[in-house]
């Protein structure tokens, strides 16, 4: 069958429902995956068993089912946990020690998108160069006929066992009665993390916690301004200690701290490796070339071992096994953990910071303070180009007296200023994150000059 070669990203499956991705599309993929994952594993399909999860968009139950007729038609048994957040499906595959797992999503993208994240065994996620594309192959290749005997489908309820395994990253007794808004976008947080944040007796403010896949309020993706224009405003006007959004899959969390400001993923990051190094120091901690300077000063600070990585969850979560580290953050908003199967969460950054907060006896704002007074960042900037090539040429030639790293893109390294440019991998875009240790009119120079090169 033609199925469109768009559809296969660097970090996961997704499309247009109806005109990119149908019931027939994903049942090829749920077939292709299944074999996909008995080359990956060295097992035969039918030795094999599949994680099966589904958000609220209003094409889930439909694809969910066929990308589980695809599965089990090659003969390998589906494990279903029905409508989960992301990281639910991965903590199943985790803690079962499954082959695999499937979760249909679209995450933060409208309500007229679908998808699929794909994971292996232990919940390593496949990428475009690692296991995506080899679906995409095997599927214009021509699936024929499914060989042998039919696999079966084992139903399952997690939420129990899932939320108490995430609870143990805090210590419940410590955490106050704080005065919270949580914005769920209508997607999978509110039964998700809401009844952990019930338990821990927080005063909570809930908004758009049930979820919806027509998405009434606004689109689930809290890294967009007008996203999360509300939560700040909410959380002013309620006089809450901090206010915490979730993307549609609930495996990101963002936070609004007690004057109403964005908390910047940077700052969030260096505020969890500090929290989780004092419980375990001397620990490896993972940031993205992006990541302000804080983070890695941050973790030295605190005893441990800073690495930066390569931006992308399958980058993150392999390097995460190969260093050993306990702790990841993306500027992005996602953050992964060791002790979680080295998946990302959008549950346990929102339990430890809680936490920290009670135990510090202070605002964010005011532990925020020393990063914002210190470190001047530009957040991301995107620039439409034509050669990119060239225009990474032009700022190696332009910075050649700096620091030269090509982790990921070109980072160009200054002792009172950095940044990072890299190449989209859909869109002809070129990403721009630049920072300056000296003053927030420093970074915008800087950061114009370099704007100018890529867009001359």
């Amino acid at each position: 069958m033609s199925v469109p070669s768009e559809i296969f990203k660097a970090y996961d499956i997704r499309g247009l429902y109806g005109e990119q991705i149908d019931g027939d599309v994903a049942e090829a993929v749920g077939r292709a995956f299944a074999r996909v994952l008995s080359e990956l594993g060295g097992k035969p399909v039918a030795e094999l068993r599949i994680g099966l999860g589904r958000d609220m968009r209003l094409s889930a139950p439909e694809l969910a089912a066929r990308y589980r007729d695809g599965i089990v038609a090659e003969g390998a048994t589906v494990v279903d946990a029905g409508k989960v957040g992301s990281e639910m499906l991965y903590w199943l595959v985790g803690s079962r020690a499954l082959d695999g797992g499937l979760m249909c999503t679209a995450s933060h993208n409208p309500k007229a998108y679908t998808g699929a994240k794909l994971v292996r065994e232990g919940a390593i996620a496949l990428s475009g160069d690692a296991g995506i594309q080899d679906i995409r192959r095997t599927i214009e290749a021509g699936l024929g006929a499914p060989a042998g005997t039919p696999g079966t489908v084992e139903q399952v309820e997690i939420y129990a066992d899932f939320q108490a395994d995430a609870l143990t990253f805090v210590d419940p007794s410590a955490v106050k009665p704080l005065r919270v808004v949580v914005d769920g976008g209508n997607g999978m947080a509110g039964p998700m993390v809401g009844p952990l944040l019930q338990q821990l007796g927080l005063d909570l403010v809930t908004a758009y916690w049930t979820p919806d896949g027509a998405f009434p309020d606004h689109e689930p993706n809290p890294l967009l301004p007008e996203n999360r224009a509300f939560i700040m405003r909410k959380v002013v006007q309620e006089g809450a200690d901090l206010g915490i959004a979730w993307d549609g899959d609930a495996d990101r969390c963002f936070f609004i701290d007690d004057s109403g400001a964005f908390v910047d993923g940077d700052f969030l990051t260096a505020l969890l490796a500090e929290s989780l190094l004092r419980k375990s120091p001397g620990e490896a901690v993972l940031y993205d070339v992006r990541a302000s300077r804080a983070v890695a000063d941050t973790v030295r600070r605190a005893g441990g071992t800073p690495h930066p990585n390569r931006v992308g969850h399958a980058f993150f979560k392999t390097r995460m096994r190969d260093e050993g580290a306990m702790f990841g953050g993306e500027v992005s908003g996602h953050y992964y953990f060791r002790d979680f199967y080295c998946a990302d969460s959008g549950t346990i950054p929102a339990l430890l910071i809680l936490e920290l907060l009670s135990v510090e006896g202070a605002k964010l704002s005011e532990l925020l303070q020393p990063y914002r007074e210190t470190y001047f960042i530009s957040g991301e900037v995107n620039s439409t180009v034509d050669d990119a090539p060239a225009r990474l040429a032009a700022i190696e030639a332009t910075y050649a007296d700096a620091r030269i790293g090509h982790l990921d893109g070109v980072s160009v390294d200054y002792d009172d200023w950095h940044f990072n440019v890299r190449t989209s991998n859909t869109e002809p875009l070129m990403r721009l994150c630049l920072e300056s240790m000296s003053s927030y009119e420093d970074m915008e120079r800087r950061r114009d000059e370099v704007l100018a090169i890529i867009r001359s």
